[in-house]
């Protein structure tokens, strides 16, 4: 894998941003990249991203933003790869600001699918996101037309050299806005822990994790796929209460002092979580860390052979969602949390 990487030419869109970050990390320490160009909009980090990285050569950092197309047709120039992160992600944030979200979350996609085109790219890759599956809300159904402007794209290419395709996650903990920093601190005041429902399940990757499958991924692509990456599944309410135990004493307080508190769902939250429609079941094929869904609509110019190595099945019969999953134990899930540093300031 080292070798694939150490004389291409990166690029890592959202490069400040929580996966962005962890991207530009794993390319340069574990995967040996020539060359990585880093995008953002957000110029306090960029500064400090340059002061982090000050030194190490191959790395360059630029002020840009995927609204505009001329820009990131100019900054992809020889480009072999793109890793597509930037995006809107808060629920909340997006559906009070729904033109925000599809400028940013959609067109900022077909901007970099036709920049791409443009400079001959040869694979992008598209990091999505589990709401994008039977979308309730503003910022999943942005996610998933950002999906399908990545599967029409490689359909429609003829005579292109670039390959797209997308990867789906579900919660990385620990992220910017995940529960973990905000039970952490809920914890540190002393509680009350805010729990939306007790039998609400989630999906759960570590940060390093969710780069290292999505770097990955992008040596298997063929063109229009979805990869999912497979995960273990949590309660919510687990996780509050492992983090109550192991975190009140580091604060001072008594973990039987600490209440949990249901406040119920907020509006579009999903009681589970989904990383695979029923629908998209007839297409999909399993593999040793990922499913991958297949295109219902094959590129119109060249026949693709959807060929993996490790493929354990040709089929799934059952959508790819955490209500059909065993979550893991509290011991289990404590266990995943100490590996992973997540408890920690």
């Amino acid at each position: 894998m080292k070798s694939f990487f150490s004389d291409k030419r990166v690029m890592v869109t959202g490069c400040c941003g929580t996966v962005g970050k962890e991207l530009v990390t794993h390319l340069v320490h574990t995967y040996g990249v020539g060359e990585l160009i880093g995008l953002d909009n957000n110029e306090s980090e960029l500064f400090f991203a340059e002061q982090e990285w000050n030194g190490r050569g191959g790395m360059t950092f630029f002020l840009s933003d995927i609204r505009d197309q001329q820009d990131l047709k100019a900054k992809m120039e020889d480009v072999d790869i793109v890793f597509h992160a930037a995006a809107f992600k808060h629920v909340g944030l997006c559906e009070r600001a729904p033109m925000q979200a599809v400028q940013n979350n959609i067109v900022g996609v077909q901007n970099i699918i036709e920049a791409a085109t443009a400079c001959r790219v040869d694979r992008v890759i598209f990091t999505s996101s589990d709401k994008a599956v039977n979308p309730t809300n503003v910022m999943g159904t942005s996610k998933l037309m950002g999906e399908r402007l990545m599967t029409a794209a490689n359909s429609n290419a003829r005579n292109g050299v670039t390959r797209f395709a997308s990867t789906r996650f579900g919660n990385v903990l620990g992220s910017r806005g995940s529960v973990i920093p905000i039970f952490r601190e809920q914890i540190r005041r002393g509680g009350p822990v805010t729990v939306t429902d007790n039998s609400m399940t989630r999906f759960i990757m570590s940060i390093q994790e969710a780069a290292e499958l999505v770097i990955d991924s992008s040596t298997d692509v063929r063109g229009g796929e979805v990869f999912i990456t497979k995960m273990p599944v949590i309660r919510i309410r687990d996780l509050a209460e492992v983090m109550i135990r192991e975190l009140a004493p580091r604060y001072g307080h008594d973990p039987d002092s600490v209440e949990i508190a249901i406040i119920g769902s907020k509006p579009g939250e999903k009681m589970y979580e989904e990383l695979m429609s029923l629908e998209e079941t007839r297409r999909t094929l399993e593999l040793e860390r990922y499913f991958v869904v297949l295109p219902a609509f094959r590129n119109y110019y060249k026949e693709i052979q959807y060929n993996y190595n490790g493929l354990l099945r040709e089929s799934v019969a059952e959508p790819y969602h955490s209500g059909n999953e065993a979550p893991l134990t509290q011991e289990a899930l404590r266990q995943f949390l100490l590996a992973h540093d997540l408890l920690a300031e």
